[in-house]
């Protein structure tokens, strides 16, 4: 029983329980004293210094109580060739088209040109990203690119993270020709290498706010994939628009592919094959036009 002017804060636990409740209030210099009923113990202080003592146990047991456990990791593909791959396209391409000083074929037909996507020939904003102005264009594009491509697919498999790629640098080209009309031709792998910097920022912005106890931190991997935009993205003579479209539209393409599930192995190989037949595609309708 509680004599007058105190108050029992703690009833009903363990003399281990009680005694470390002890402490800490005789840490806090607050008087206190242990009360048996039975075999459990109370933990009693003055009126007085109620308000204090609640405080003290309140904040010791907050710092006592577990973390919540941490969300299991998202399921990642793994290991795959399909970067070193989409990289080997790029050299094919460049092998057969030449460099753009040559003036051939390939170039007039599979660019860029923003007046020509408007008019209809939509397939030029997937050719225009196999092309490359000359040997240096296509080894700083592929340097980045492998690794960048490589990374998009090994978390979401290679089928999807195929699309993932090709669709950013598509819609970067294409928002670009609407916004410029016709002052753009460009070509380079360059606007789908800043759409892999762009997916990668997706899908970790979106993982890392679904982790348990850091989402203040779900906003770092934007800011590591500007970093990369202005490293990669922003050097003299490249189309810094396209690149920046590319980029915003890999994060929201990376963005929904994160609350997907993996896709199964059969589907990836199909995924797979239709960006490929894509590109080829869109490259038979070029020639031929």
């Amino acid at each position: 029983m509680d004599h007058d002017g105190e108050i029992t804060l703690r009833a009903g636990v363990a003399r281990g329980a009680a005694n470390e409740w002890g402490l800490v209030l005789a840490a806090a210099a607050i008087p206190y004293r242990l009360a048996r009923d039975g075999d459990r113990w109370r933990v009693v202080v003055g009126v007085g210094d109620a308000a204090r003592a609640a405080a003290a146990l309140d904040a010791f047991e907050r710092e006592e109580r577990p973390p919540p456990p941490a969300a299991p990791a998202a399921p990642e593909w793994g290991p795959t060739p399909a970067g070193v791959v989409m990289g080997a396209a790029l050299v094919l391409v460049y092998r057969l088209a030449g460099p753009r000083a040559a003036r051939g074929a390939w170039f007039a037909a599979g660019s860029a040109d923003a007046a020509r996507i408007l008019d209809g020939q939509w397939w030029r904003t997937v050719t225009a990203l196999t092309l490359h102005a000359d040997p240096s264009h296509l080894i700083g594009n592929l340097g980045a690119g492998v690794v960048l491509a490589t990374g998009v697919c090994r978390i979401v498999g290679p089928g999807v993270g195929t699309w993932l790629v090709v669709l950013s640098g598509v819609l970067g080209n294409a928002i670009t020709a609407l916004l410029t009309g016709d002052g753009l031709d460009a070509v380079g792998a360059s606007t789908a290498v800043l759409g892999a910097v762009g997916v990668l920022s997706g899908l970790a912005i979106v993982r890392t706010r679904r982790a348990a106890g850091i989402r203040g931190r779900a906003w770092l991997p934007l800011g590591a994939g500007l970093a990369l935009l202005a490293m990669l993205g922003s050097g003299k003579g490249t189309d810094l628009t396209s690149h920046l479209f590319g980029f915003v539209a890999g994060i929201a393409l990376g963005a929904t592919a994160a609350v997907l599930p993996l896709q199964p192995r059969w589907r990836q190989y199909v995924l797979a094959t239709t960006a490929i037949a894509t590109v080829a595609g869109s490259w038979l309708l070029a020639l031929r036009g």
